[in-house]
């Protein structure tokens, strides 16, 4: 067995796909079939299930496919190992995180971290919280950057932003007069909401008891696409105050506070407790950190 035939076999295994994991890996559906093949015929038993419309783990593949994991992990370790005895960050850092925290609270920390480690090459996967923590769990990143709370015994989490969530209105709207609005006031505009996500479950937490009164608009796959619908008076919305501040400063949304209701979204840093960390993801995390000690200003 070698590392391409173990690294195929992931990946045929995570696609359920012959030809997907080809794609993936950059190699012929045959070549992959070939060194599927190969690894069958040394341990003397079919790891994969190709009979149905999918691909899937027969019961030895599924014992191979922990240890394959196991031993990519320990791979990569000695690879990062080996590449930063010099404690110079360099190499790829793979960080995930989601579309918001990308487009509005990250871009600082990347400049001040692409301005000292210049030679490190960063790789961004945009997800979902759930899936990232599920790609920090089987090792395909290093580092996430995820809206609190999660759940993972396996994952070691460090709070690094929090930020107050307001009602966001078109300034003409009568409730961007208020220094605050109770939520009996908020349920009688139409609303403007995300599709999913963290911020959406919070909203629909906090409007259960509103239900029957609620006129939802839209639901909208985007802040962006939130911000410029409010700023077009067509609903209103709750946002994370920072996310909107350049909207306000122009004048084209206002927002206000929530009567009654705390509410904030909070991101964290979030890294294997028993992985060893390349320098470059080290030195992610401490850039990371001052945005805990050194918020940015709205």
């Amino acid at each position: 067995m070698d590392f391409d035939q173990l690294v195929t076999f992931l990946e045929v295994a995570r696609q359920r796909s012959f030809s997907r994991a080809g794609e993936k890996v950059f190699r012929s559906q045959s070549a992959v079939s070939a060194q599927i093949r190969q690894l069958e015929q040394e341990y003397g038993d079919r790891l994969l299930d190709r009979s149905g419309k999918t691909v899937k783990l027969t019961p030895a593949g599924q014992i191979f496919y922990d240890y394959a994991l196991r031993l990519k992990t320990l791979r990569d370790e000695s690879l990062v190992a080996v590449a930063d005895h010099g404690q110079t960050p360099r190499g790829t850092l793979m960080v995930g995180a989601n579309e918001a925290t990308c487009l509005y609270v990250l871009p600082e920390v990347f400049g001040d971290y692409c301005r000292h480690y210049p030679e490190v090459q960063i790789s961004i996967y945009r997800s979902f919280t759930y899936k990232i923590v599920e790609k920090l769990e089987n090792g395909f990143l290093e580092v996430g950057v995820l809206s609190l709370p999660i759940q993972s015994p396996s994952l070691k989490v460090q709070p690094i932003f929090r930020d107050r969530l307001m009602l966001m209105v078109h300034p003409t709207n009568p409730l961007a007069k208020m220094k605050s609005a109770d939520i009996s006031e908020v349920v009688k505009y139409p609303l403007l909401l995300p599709k999913t996500g963290h911020t959406r479950r919070i909203l629909d937490k906090l409007f259960r008891d509103y239900s029957s009164e609620l006129r939802i608009r839209m639901e909208l796959p985007s802040i962006g696409m939130i911000k410029s619908f409010v700023a077009a008076d067509l609903g209103i919305s709750l946002i994370s105050e920072s996310f909107a501040q350049h909207e306000v400063d122009s004048g084209k949304v206002k927002l206000v506070e929530l009567e009654g209701a705390e509410l904030f979204r909070e991101l964290g840093l979030a890294y294997r407790r028993d992985r060893t960390l390349s320098v470059a993801a080290k030195a992610f995390i401490n850039t990371s950190r001052k945005l805990a000690t050194h918020p940015k200003k709205t």
